[in-house]
């Protein structure tokens, strides 16, 4: 039996065959991408540049060279957060923030003063524009929050949000970690100054690649400092882009996979995806929602989410359900808090946890329906067992 495999918010799978080709052609430049004129590192440079430009089409970006690569979407957000942020400054975020968000910002307030704001959502996850705005103080200099919850799937009104925050002077960081790839966007006429995404999730890469947006008209101060093959006589990171904020050799191999994921997302068309796994995931939804003691978090059957259902079960520890799951049927979910405490004390089940079902552009109908199936079997030896 074949791994049924509903952990895409986490890591999508499969991943496209061109992504795997085109890393294993890369293993054969060894060379350090802009260290060097010779074939092989120009090829390797050529490989972050062609990267770079296929991310900016699809993301709505003029410039390539405003997308800076990290490791990955945490990353990206602490270059971000701790290269803008200054002590003293007031920061809004919401109530659904993941940890990448969260760990900095408190970080930030142990260290050095800075004042956090958190917005309430209501239990399905989603932020009122007008919450936002009432919690401006005289000292707001950036509001942080995420396009989509990595565990309810609400999609937030990010352009209502950058309307008030160009309004009132500050700047805004959007975390696209679920939303990169499966939802349209257009970071520019979104009116986004700072988008953080992963390679990893929706543009079909490898882990270990993702990047950073930063509006041309913003400077960062650099998270990391060393090397870049430019400027070399600098005491400083180079003020170039996107060096300044790129110190290292970086990761060619992943970022021929990511080039490749992100061609693939292109060529497919966002919107198509979108509306395929939306489609699926309604009805994966309409069939956990006709179980008897399973209760689904997020947005309800027929609004606007990401590919994302999130339950708990009646009697039922969530970790041991995907215990079960795995176990038993072979399929692959992720359980527990999902590294956003704060978005499971919106839900309410901060003190129970949930179990998260997430698809994918690869996932099947067939899928689905075995995967439904599975839950309506541990549901109902649970209510026999109460």
């Amino acid at each position: 039996m074949a791994i049924k495999y509903f952990d895409n918010a986490a890591s999508s799978w499969p991943k496209p065959p061109a992504v795997l080709e085109a890393m294993q052609a890369s293993m054969l430049i060894p060379a350090n991408p802009g260290r060097g004129s010779h074939q092989m590192a120009v090829k390797a440079s050529r490989i972050l540049f062609e990267g770079r430009s296929v991310l900016a089409k699809l993301l709505g970006i003029n410039n390539p060279n405003d997308i800076s690569y990290a490791l990955n979407t945490t990353m990206a957000l602490n270059i971000a957060i701790k290269g803008f942020v200054k002590p003293g400054d007031h920061v809004i975020c919401t109530n659904v923030e993941h940890n990448s968000v969260r760990r900095p910002l408190e970080y930030l307030k142990r260290e050095h003063g800075v004042q956090i704001t958190y917005v309430e959502a209501d239990e399905k996850g989603q932020v009122q524009p007008r919450h936002v705005e009432e919690a401006f103080q005289a000292n707001t200099r950036l509001v942080v929050c995420n396009h989509s919850s990595n565990l309810l799937g609400t999609i937030l009104p990010i352009e209502q949000i950058a309307e008030i925050v160009k309004r009132k002077g500050a700047k805004l960081l959007i975390d696209g970690a679920q939303t990169a790839g499966v939802v349209p966007l257009h970071v520019e006429h979104m009116g986004i100054d700072m988008f953080a995404f992963p390679g990893h999730k929706g543009l079909l890469g490898p882990q270990g690649t993702g990047g950073l947006y930063i509006h041309p008209n913003l400077e960062l101060t650099p998270l990391m400092h060393g090397g870049t093959g430019s400027q070399s006589e600098s005491l400083d990171q180079p003020t170039v882009r996107p060096d300044r904020y790129e110190a290292g050799t970086q990761n060619t191999v992943g970022i021929a996979g990511l080039r490749e994921g992100a061609k693939f997302v292109l060529n497919e068309g966002v919107e198509v995806i979108h509306n395929k796994e939306w489609n699926q995931i309604q009805t994966l939804m309409e069939g956990l929602l006709a179980i008897d003691g399973v209760r689904l978090l997020g947005p309800a059957l027929g609004e606007p989410k990401t590919g994302i259902a999130a339950f708990v079960m009646d009697h039922a520890d969530s970790s041991e359900v995907a215990f079960i799951l795995d176990q038993s049927f072979e399929i692959a979910v992720r359980s527990g808090y999902h590294c956003t405490p704060l978005a499971h004390g919106a839900a309410g089940t901060l003190e129970t946890g949930a179990v998260r079902a997430s698809i994918g552009y690869y996932t099947t109908d067939s899928e689905i329906n075995n995967f439904i199936a599975a839950v309506r079997e541990i549901s109902g030896h649970y209510r026999q067992m109460a």
